[in-house]
Order: C-alpha cells, then structure tokens, then sequence
C-alpha cells in the first residue's frame, strides 16, 4: 500500500512567538446588541506602484492610532518566601507576587467593545486598558475563541470612543500597502508600514488558522494590535511573529478581519463561537503527493475520508474528489478551504466545487455542527470515535484525545495523546457535546476522568 501520510500533515512554524499560552473561556451572562462598523465596498483606487515616499500613510495612521489601546494582564502567583520554603516546600503558603503582561486591542464600538488577542488577556485576575489619551479603564473579559486567537473585552465609559471601521480581508491583495498599529515594548501608538506578503498562512498544528502575513514591523507588545489599510480600515488583528529570537525578524501575522468579525459577532449574539465545518478530512496537493495517488489535479484539497453524518456526506461528496471552489473562491490548499468555510456558521450553505472522475461538479452543503467533528478545552482537542474506532475498541461510547496544545500537559503528552475519555464525573462520555457541557459548566471545580490510555491501560485523574 502507498504511504500517503505526508498528504495530511499541517505545517508547523518553529519559532513563532506569541506572548503567552491559549485558554477557552466564554462569559455566556453577557449579550451585547453593540453593531460592529463595516466599511462600504470601495471604489478608491489602490496605490499601484507608488514607493512608500509616495503613499500618504498620514490618515490611516491617525484612524487607527485612537482606536488602539493598551492592554494590561495581571495575575497573581504564589511564590516561596524564604530559601527553607525552596527546599522543604511551601505548601501554598508564600508572598503573592503579580506577573504583568501587556499587549494592544482595537477598540470596534463607541461604546467599548475592544478586541484583542486571547493570549494577551489569558489567566489575567485583573485587566486594564489604556486609551490613546492615557485614559485608564478596568475591562472585563466578554469571551475568547482560542483556536483563532481572539478575545472580547468591554470597558464601561459615558464618552463615545473613537473605534475602528472592519474592511474586507478577502478583498487584500499581495504587495498592497498596509499599516500596524500598536504598543511594542511599551511604546505607545507605535505606527510601522509594510506589504502584504501572502495570504491564507497556516501555523497551526491542527490547520485551523489561516493567517495574513505581512513584512510591517512587529514586535511583542504589538499581539491585538491593529492591520489596516491605506484607507485606515481595520484588515486584521497582528498576532503573531515568526522569530527564533522572540523580536522582529522580517514577517509577522495578523487573524484576518473577516474571520475576526465573524468571532466577535457570534460571541455577541450567542456567548461562544458558531463554528460550521464541511466535514470532510484530507489534504492539500502537490506533485509528489498527486503521483502517489493517481490524480491529475496537483493543487485542491483532496478528500481521503468524509465524516458519517455529517453535511458533506449528506450532500454527496466522496472520497477522491478534489475540491477545487467554495463559493467561487478559488481552493489551492488546506488553508483556504478554511478560509472559506470559518466565517460560516452551522446550517449555512456553501457551494463546493469538485473535480470528479474528469469532470467539475458543484454541490450544495450544509455546514455542521462542530460537536460532530472536534471539541477544544482548556489544550486539549476532543474528537467523537467513528463507528469502526468503536468497533476495534468494543467500546459504544468514548471521546479521543486527538491533540494536546497546553504546555502544563506537555509532560503528560504520552500518556494524554490518543487515550479515550470514558467518563467525567461518572458520567459517561458518550460523544464531544456531551463532554463539551461538562467541562464548559465546570467552572472553577475540578472534574475526575477515566480514561483509556492507547496501551489499553484504564487511567483515572483530576482536571
């Protein structure tokens, strides 16, 4: 049989650099009716080989500067308060000591709403946000979405804030001018240019982001920080750098504004995010990988298996097609196959073009719950078990432990990676929404798992 693993791998940059880890956390007592601005398409013309001596930055720059703030992460840690404590431990006794951490957010209403990153605001006991005038403000955390990155904060003040209009990622070309706007190291109102390098960049272990890179100078500190265009539209959320020292070296990489939108809407209307999916599972292209399994097309998606229930399979897509549009977008890989589908919600219809046996078929799918495919905790990535898993295990329930991205369970990885929840606080883990409910109610409490290690050994522990 042809090995074909190289198909389904996702690349992984070493050396990106954020300011912390992620965290999952949702506020569902909060409802804001707050409109997010969207700008009109634009009939004004780009600045098409012009140099950067000739392109007047000025008023994009001044747009953006006064919805850009500060952001302040404060926790708090025990720590040992004498050397004894070091060697004897402590106990939980010690001094409380607090760790600050900062970064930027975009201010997106009048009336407060800010947007940031989730890793700037992640374990904070304590957040407070600086406008561009020095006025200070507490924020409170409205909720995050950890896979993408974002987080929702509001602060509550009786003057309308100055706040940033949404443009259309989609509509970013390469080579297209392009302001970053936040507070590196501390630095206040800190304006760098650049282009657009590439679009649809994926970082991520599991494939779901899908990234706008650009050359604009970005350094920590910046992470939540405003990508705008010449016309001062809010473009994307700068979030990441790719750097083996930690500091600028030459890219970094913003959440697109559409997608970031998309977040921030379902957080407000629903609590958490809506996130639809195809349900499909395969992989990008190439010429190798083409030859290996005997198909002409050398760029699409390639559809090695579709998930049991879910639209795709209720639409009619097959294994061996090779999606090649969604909506008339045109699919070269894995990373714009998410680009298409994350700003859908569950129910909404795409129309997904396939080559198939020599021909182009166009199918309409409605995308699915989530829950059906894959659930992220707290670092962990739950997946439902699939009949046939069920029927090599002998098992009719059980959730798998797909991935683990938390550092804190980094020395577990072995023993964690591909065990089977079979149950949480008894009660049994029957599939994702189940566990989902569990975890998501838990609050501050911790639960008790059993689970079934990939060794077959039954292991239970406190989360």
């Amino acid at each position: 049989m042809k090995k074909i693993s190289s198909l389904f791998l996702v690349s992984l940059l070493s050396g990106a650099t954020t300011l912390g880890a992620y965290k999952l956390v949702f506020d569902n007592d909060t409802a804001p009716s707050s409109a997010l601005s969207i700008a009109p398409p634009t009939a004004l013309a780009r600045n098409v080989s012009l140099g950067a001596e000739n392109v007047d930055f000025t008023e994009a720059a001044d747009k953006a500067v006064h919805a850009v703030v500060h952001v302040k992460n404060t926790s708090y840690a025990t720590a040992p308060s004498n050397p004894w404590d070091y060697m004897f431990g402590y106990g939980g006794r010690g001094e409380q000591r607090a760790q600050v951490g900062t970064g930027s957010g975009v201010i997106i209403t009048e009336d407060g709403y800010i947007v940031t990153n989730n890793h700037v605001v992640q374990g904070a006991a304590d957040l407070e946000v600086t406008l561009n005038n020095n006025k200070a403000y507490k924020a409170k955390l409205i909720g995050t979405d950890s896979k993408m990155d974002i987080a929702l904060l509001k602060i509550d003040t009786d003057e309308k804030l100055p706040y940033a209009t949404f443009g259309n990622s989609d509509d970013v070309k390469v080579g297209e001018w392009v302001l970053a706007v936040g507070n590196p190291y501390n630095l206040n109102s800190t304006v760098t240019a650049g282009i657009i390098s590439a679009k649809a960049r994926n970082l991520s272990k599991d494939g779901l982001q899908s990234f706008i890179q650009t050359d604009a100078a970005v350094n920590p500190g910046n992470s939540g920080g405003a990508l705008v265009n010449t016309h001062g539209e809010l473009i994307g959320i700068n979030t990441m750098i790719t750097s083996m020292t930690g500091s600028y070296v030459g890219y970094s990489f913003a959440v697109p504004s559409n997608i970031t939108r998309k977040i921030i809407e379902d957080i407000m209307e629903f609590g958490n995010v809506q996130r639809g999916v195809l349900g499909v599972e395969g992989g990008e292209l190439n010429s190798n990988v083409s030859k290996e399994l005997g198909v002409s097309d050398t760029q699409g998606f390639y559809v090695n298996r579709v998930v049991e229930r879910s639209g795709a399979e209720k639409a009619g897509l097959k294994k061996g097609d090779v999606i090649i549009k969604v909506d008339n977008k045109n699919i070269y890989g894995f990373a714009d196959l998410n680009a298409a589908i994350i700003t859908k919600r569950p129910n909404d219809v795409v129309k997904v073009t396939v080559h198939r046996d020599g021909e182009e078929v166009t199918l309409p799918v409605k995308l699915s719950k989530n829950e059906i495919n894959t659930y992220s905790y707290e670092g962990l990535e739950l997946q439902d078990l699939s009949p046939d898993e069920k029927k090599q295990l002998k098992l009719n329930y059980g959730v798998r432990i797909k991935d683990i991205t938390d550092e804190a369970f980094m020395p577990y990885y072995d023993e964690l990676k591909d065990g089977i929840i079979l149950s949480i606080n008894s009660v049994k883990a029957t599939d994702v929404s189940t566990v989902s409910k569990i975890l998501s109610n838990k609050g501050n409490n911790r639960v008790r798992v059993e689970m079934l290690s990939k060794n077959g050994e039954v292991i239970r522990f406190i989360m």
